[in-house]
């Protein structure tokens, strides 16, 4: 990709007052292009060029549009930090620097965490995980770009204080309000029992809560940041076909499309909030899913498995967990609502300010 966008060629581009020959272009576009001082498109963000992703080491071909900006966005907001830049292994030999990666002294330091709190709170985690829970540690330190350390910024003040917890679902989830219980990361029950999805799906949160009228509540929750929802593709097993057809939440529960990318992880993760019903652990519950309002990718698969739930489930809880499609804009509010409102600005202008990347371009 060059500096400039791609424009019309040299035959449609001319001068109107004759033949004159263009002038060369110049190396920065706002050199040549007298930008108006108005605001940026709120419901777009920038293909962002080549020359800008280099710069700032960020530049991986396979990202999408969002996932390309958030990239940038953190690789500045290390910046702001002044912490020293990570790196990976594209391949076994050699290492290449990577923008949105912490080195491992202020990785260590805990610097992917917005506040020490949730830091020495991500490592008791990491520490008494439940067991066959996958935490990938150095996802969670190192790499800025990844969903583990959003959910643990978004929810560790709230696992903290269960009263602000409270707040929190009230805000979002009104009929489901009561007191927290529990919040738990990374939560599955009954990792490979048979009883449920008899394999390693779990909810990146989970919480638990009494409702006023003595009903046990939960709400399990699916957090995405940069991420499609093109994770690979388990290994299938029968028992989510017998589920998928039992369970009543689905228009046609042996469509093809739920079990493939980008619906699967939706469909078999609301399987698992049904098992919980089914299995009389929980009374009533919801399946939510968190992602920022600018990724398509994810905005499009939710709309995409909303049509394929059965329209009568989402009617009764007590039988059908529901599916909640929550933007991470709102999440965030609800964490200032709840009381928490330094950790609410820090977590908007981190994740959600793409303000930065549009003053680059």
């Amino acid at each position: 990709m060059s500096d400039l966008p791609s424009g019309p060629g040299p035959d449609t581009d001319r001068p109107a007052g004759g033949d004159q020959p263009l002038p060369e272009p110049a190396a920065d576009p706002s050199s040549i292009i007298d930008f108006p001082p108005d605001p940026f498109p709120p419901e777009r963000l920038p293909l962002v060029p080549e020359s800008i992703l280099r710069k700032y080491k960020v530049h991986q071909p396979g990202d999408t549009r969002f996932r390309a900006c958030a990239r940038l966005r953190q690789a500045l907001y290390r910046e702001e930090l002044g912490a020293a830049i990570g790196s990976y292994a594209p391949t076994k030999r050699r290492r290449r620097k990577l923008g949105s990666r912490l080195a491992p002294l202020p990785a260590a330091a805990g610097l992917n965490f917005l506040d020490p709190k949730i830091a020495r709170l991500a490592y008791r985690e990491v520490v008494y995980r439940e067991p066959g829970a996958v935490i990938e540690e150095n996802r969670l330190w190192r790499n800025m770009l990844a969903s583990q350390p959003v959910a643990f910024n978004l929810f560790g003040a709230l696992k903290i204080d269960l009263a602000k917890a409270e707040t929190w679902v009230a805000a979002l989830l009104p009929e489901f309000t009561g007191k927290v219980t529990h919040l738990l990361f990374e939560h599955a029950p009954a990792r490979g029992d048979e009883h449920f999805l008899g394999d390693g799906t779990a909810f990146d949160v989970f919480i638990g809560l009494k409702r006023p009228d003595g009903r046990r509540a939960f709400v399990g929750i699916e957090v995405k940041y940069a991420e499609g929802l093109t994770e690979p593709e388990p290994r299938h097993r029968p028992r989510w076909d017998d589920l998928s057809a039992t369970s009543g939440l689905f228009v046609d529960p042996d469509d093809p499309a739920l079990r493939a990318n980008p619906l699967q992880q939706l469909w078999r993760e609301h399987l698992l909030a049904h098992c919980l019903l089914e299995n009389g652990l929980y009374d009533t519950g919801a399946f939510v899913l968190i992602a920022p309002r600018l990724n398509d990718d994810v905005q499009r698969g939710a709309r995409l498995y909303r049509d394929h739930i059965h329209k009568g489930a989402d009617r009764d809880p007590a039988r059908h967990p529901a599916f909640v499609n929550i933007t991470l804009e709102d999440a965030a509010l609800a964490l200032g609502s709840a009381g928490e409102h330094e950790l609410a600005a820090a977590l908007w202008t981190r994740y959600l300010d793409f303000s930065a990347v549009h003053e680059l371009i």
